[in-house]
């Protein structure tokens, strides 16, 4: 059965089935709510429908798609491999094939030295090789990705349709058998026992939570596993993982604001789980195993930031808060987001300034030492570093122009090898490219971070430039700088790039996300707002050549930004944008809902928290076009996103003609929250978006 229809002429009108809401004193009468049904037999034809309707008012698009697909194309290294990472008696890498669209998982026997061996391909394993598994444009999504200590078993999880359920499956990586027993509807956490046939994994419930930690023996009959944690707390999400000591797993469970861990003793994989701390509403914590403590990250006793402290241990009992050792006190603006924990050192991941930071740590004399970078604008992060014995740590390095770098730091030494930058082909020289942090004054007088790369040899000498703003802006997640290849079109056209950190992200410490939640959630659209404001008073721009762009609740923070100031735009992109939240965060039998309550505010009992999600909602606060012409607005969807429902952009679009204005939608009908997964069919994706700003810019 094929997806096309044939091209309509006119936009697409969903029927208006008008429903009445009615909370708080309140009624709103919505004529769309019947789509959030996807077995109601109108709905798969309208998105069809809006798919054609897109195609058709973007087909004078066609060429410079294509123009910039290849321009990604020719740009990136498709044979490659990454730098390889020595796990137990392997060391394990991925390649990339040219015309294959998914990496390749492979590893090399150590050879006793530890050391990386001599490039061989004929030495190399095939752990993993997604390519066979989906056909071009099929979705393929890899959750568990862990082979058993001992080497000998790969699990791994498949995900088949975006809903982030994996299939899990187990391979003999010594025959390349694979096993009878299979487990559906599993989430990311996964861990391995210490005797290589244990495992844990978590289970996701009807609401797409994951909510469950279950025992698995390889080669049994996945009805015999054991339940070994139950979550019944709707707030809480819960995770399992591996310590890198080995000797402990983490079971971890987390609302947005709360946190709770407990450990399972590795060793003897049938014991049941042990409480960390209890948990306390407010209160978060994660946790780092050495040896006979624990290194313990938190925000308790008012460290606002977080503070770092030490945790005696007795087999997997920690001993009780009032004997924990403090070893990094808080201090305010140092936001301290984890620990990593080594046989001779640990490292410190965290904030300082509004740049990431990572800083190593003498277990035995505390002294603190950065990770010193040239560029303050910059980006580091850990990379991967399994090994527990490791005297070397591996992080990464990259900026808005800096391709990213894969570098090694001698921790007794401080020496740095660089063992791999991305290589971006096609005459890409960074010295062509200028970087800036600048700062805009928010309605409340705020300094609001802006991060800008743009090509000066291409911006316009004698005019505004035009320009993409892009923002996020909410569970603490922070927007720091990063290198794309694909943004290269843009930049190489003249069109410069910034990233809005506005309130609600977690650029400038904990206080910096609580001043752009709840009640105080309009901080984080008028700071956008600002940022546009004060990229158009410097002359980088001007707003018939600016557009806006965010993804998730990114999506709502352009939307809500495009109601508030709508003649400030010339485009606005929202990709599976959450734009309608009173709706959603009204209806707790919605995936996610009561866990996002301690995000957005719960508007079904609290009527402070209804008046401002009212206020601010993008599907609720459309303006008539007359006066207040809009933006040109693309948004996408997924069908089967767990996490933002097709609906939401589905209904905005809907709302937004019937006001008078010009917005498209996009819906991919066979994936979820992440759009298309292999490479290629993710390049054609970002170039239907980058030829339609650039179209809308009046660049091409």
């Amino acid at each position: 059965m094929t997806d096309a229809v044939p091209p309509p002429t006119v936009p697409p009108r969903p029927a208006q089935r008008p429903s009445e809401r009615s909370f708080h004193g309140d009624r709103f009468v919505d004529p769309y709510a019947w789509l959030l049904d996807p077995d109601d037999p109108e709905v798969l034809p309208h998105l069809r429908q809006e798919n054609a309707w897109t195609e058709a008012q973007t087909a004078d698009q066609g060429d410079l798609r294509e123009a910039i697909f290849g321009e990604i194309k020719r740009r990136t290294q498709e044979t490659d491999l990454s730098v390889r990472v020595r796990d137990g008696a392997w060391w394990y890498l991925t390649r990339t094939e040219e015309g294959q669209a998914y990496p390749i998982h492979c590893r090399i026997p150590d050879d006793g030295t530890r050391t990386a061996p001599v490039d061989d391909p004929a030495a190399e394993q095939v752990v993993l090789d997604p390519n066979p598994m989906a056909d071009a444009g099929e979705y393929l999504g890899l959750g568990v990705f862990d082979v058993s200590p001992d080497g000998r078993w790969l699990a791994y999880g498949i995900d088949r349709a975006g809903d982030e359920r994996h299939l899990l499956r187990f391979r003999d990586l010594t025959t390349g058998d694979e096993t009878a027993d299979a487990v559906a509807d599993v989430s990311y956490g996964f861990a391995w026992a210490a005797d290589s046939a244990t495992c844990w994994y978590t289970l996701i419930d009807e609401a797409e939570r994951p909510h469950e930690v279950w025992r698995h023996v390889v080669g049994t009959d996945p009805a015999r596993d054991v339940r070994v944690f139950h979550e019944a707390d709707e707030r809480f999400h819960v995770s399992v993982g591996s310590s890198r000591s080995g000797d402990v797993a983490v079971i971890g469970a987390g609302s947005a604001v709360t946190s709770e861990s407990w450990l399972l003793d590795a060793r003897d994989p049938t014991a049941d789980p042990v409480v960390v701390a209890a948990r306390e509403q407010g209160v978060e914590y994660s946790i780092a195993h050495r040896r006979d403590e624990l290194w313990i990250v938190s925000n308790h006793g008012d460290a606002d930031d977080f503070a770092l402290w030490r945790a005696p241990l007795d087999g997997v009992r920690t001993a009780p808060i009032d004997a924990w050792e403090l070893v990094l006190p808080h201090r305010l603006g140092r936001r301290l987001n984890g620990v990593e924990a080594f046989a001779g050192h640990l490292v410190v991941h965290g904030r300082e300034g509004g740049a990431t930071a990572l800083w190593l740590l003498d277990p035995a004399g505390g002294d603190l030492r950065p990770f010193e970078m040239d560029d303050a604008v910059g980006t580091l992060a850990p990379g991967a570093n399994p090994s527990f014995d490791a005297t070397t740590y591996r992080f990464s390095y990259q900026s808005l122009a800096t391709p990213p770098s894969v570098i090694d730091q001698d921790v007794a030494t401080g020496e740095r090898t660089v063992r791999k930058r991305l290589a971006v082909l096609d005459g890409f020289d960074a010295a062509n490219y200028a970087t800036a942090r600048e700062w805009a004054t928010a309605d409340d007088g705020t300094q609001v971070p802006i991060s800008i790369v743009w090509r000066p040899d291409a911006v316009p000498a004698d005019s505004p430039a035009p320009c993409v703003l892009y923002g996020y802006g909410a569970y603490e997640i922070t927007m720091d700088p990063w290198f794309s290849i694909a943004r290269l079109s843009l930049l190489d056209r003249g069109v410069a790039f910034a990233i809005a950190h506005v309130r609600g992200g977690g650029e400038l410490g904990r206080h910096w996300y609580e001043d752009g939640k709840f009640g105080a959630k309009a901080h984080s659209f008028s700071d956008l707002v600002a940022c546009a404001r004060h990229l158009c008073a410097t002359g980088r721009t001007a707003p018939e050549v600016l557009a806006i762009r965010g993804g998730s609740a990114g999506g709502l923070l352009v939307g809500a930004a495009t109601n508030l100031a709508p003649e400030q735009f010339r485009a606005v992109v929202a990709e599976v944008p959450f734009v309608d939240p009173l709706t959603t965060m009204l209806d707790p039998t919605l995936p996610l809902t009561v866990i996002e309550w301690e995000e957005w505010g719960d508007p079904l009992h609290d009527p402070e928290a209804y008046g401002w999600l009212k206020a601010y909602s993008p599907y609720e606060n459309v303006r008539d076009g007359e006066g207040s012409a809009y933006p040109a607005i693309l948004a996408t969807a997924g069908l089967n996103d767990p996490r933002v429902g097709y609906h939401e952009p589905t209904k905005w679009v809907a709302q937004l003609r019937d006001h008078g204005h010009r917005a498209l939608l996009k819906v991919e009908l066979g994936a979820g929250h992440g759009g298309p997964t292999g490479r290629y069919d993710a390049w054609r994706d970002e170039a239907f978006v980058l030829a339609f700003l650039l179209r809308e810019l009046g660049v091409a």
